[in-house]
């Protein structure tokens, strides 16, 4: 089972913030988000000064796409991004042209859809049809606040869209024990925030969290 890689989530409101988180646990992650949180408080901005200092990591711009596809993808390849996000409510004509937006900067650009509770598996065909090879499969943080643990149907739900051969990224208060808790199954990208940029000391954790996944997906 190859294995997974690991990504911070850099949902801070300033660039300046974003960037010390980084530098403390550099070594350990192989993906950096530009979260959504800090592109609506710092704009495009964000991405491109994440982007030209980290040339060696691949940077994601989650901008949750809904609508006029096209343009939010121009903005954020523009700036340097290697993947997008489109939200799973989204027309699939806007996840379309997002798509093609992204394959116009190169055939490693990529889109991710971001899953919530409410999408249905037609629509994931399509999704299929057009070209869409990423999910990432999230827990919401409001639910996470209100104690919503992970299942045995999100591990159900995970295998299928294994088995459709989309690659799945798993996001949402992602802790230590729940790498242990998805081993059995295909994950491409754990995405990590809180537990790392709130911790007392960022970069033991970010090893930890290397360390564990290192130990389920040897």
């Amino acid at each position: 089972m190859p294995k997974p890689m690991l990504q911070i989530a850099l949902d801070t409101l300033t660039v300046d913030e974003a960037i010390e988180n980084v530098e403390k646990i550099y070594k350990y992650i192989d993906v950096i988000e530009v979260g959504t949180i800090l592109i609506a408080s710092q704009g495009k901005k964000a991405i491109k000064e994440i982007s030209n200092k980290y040339k060696d990591k691949i940077i994601v711009a989650d901008g949750k796409i809904a609508d006029a596809g096209s343009v939010f993808a121009m903005m954020f390849f523009d700036n340097g991004a290697d993947f997008t996000t489109a939200i799973c409510a989204a027309e699939t004509q806007t996840i379309k042209s997002v798509l093609d937006t992204a394959k116009l900067y190169g055939k490693d650009k990529d889109v991710q859809i971001e899953l919530t509770s409410n999408f249905n598996w037609k629509q994931v065909e399509e999704w299929k049809k057009i070209g869409i090879k990423q999910v990432v499969y999230h827990r919401s943080r409001d639910a996470q606040l209100a104690g919503v643990n992970w299942t045995q149907n999100d591990i159900k739900t995970i295998k299928k869209f294994d088995e459709m051969g989309f690659k799945v990224t798993i996001t949402g208060g992602i802790s230590l024990k729940d790498i242990e808790f998805f081993k059995d199954v295909n994950v491409y990208i754990f995405i990590v925030g809180r537990s790392i940029r709130d911790a007392e000391n960022l970069s033991l954790e970010a090893q930890k969290f290397k360390d564990q996944i290192d130990k389920y997906y040897a």
